[in-house]
């Protein structure tokens, strides 16, 4: 799979897509920022006072999960458009071959 990935990457034609196998890991990597924007969203309120300490302990899991879910729906509609052209690009070549 590596030297597949290596000749998807330098595929100057761009006839297939690289972003589908790597959506992955783009989201466990945001998921990781996100969770440290809430940690540190929790930790600023405590830093503040007691009283935006108690808030932001009870906003940061909100402000998680939002984040996440806002983040997995974006990544979800730039898979779903990727697809749409993966399988536009096989109907074109489909049709191609037809007499």
């Amino acid at each position: 799979m590596p030297s597949n990935f290596f000749s998807l990457l330098f595929d100057l034609s761009f006839s297939k897509f690289i972003g589908i196998r790597i959506i992955g890991l783009i989201y466990g990597v945001g998921g990781i920022f996100i969770f440290l924007f809430s940690l540190g969203f929790l930790i600023g309120g405590f830093q503040a006072g007691p009283g935006q300490g108690l808030l932001a302990f009870l906003l940061s899991p909100l402000l998680f999960l939002s984040l996440l879910i806002s983040f997995r729906i974006g990544l979800e509609g730039f898979v779903a458009s990727l697809k749409t052209a993966e399988n536009t690009s096989e109907l074109v070549e489909h049709f191609k071959r037809l007499p």
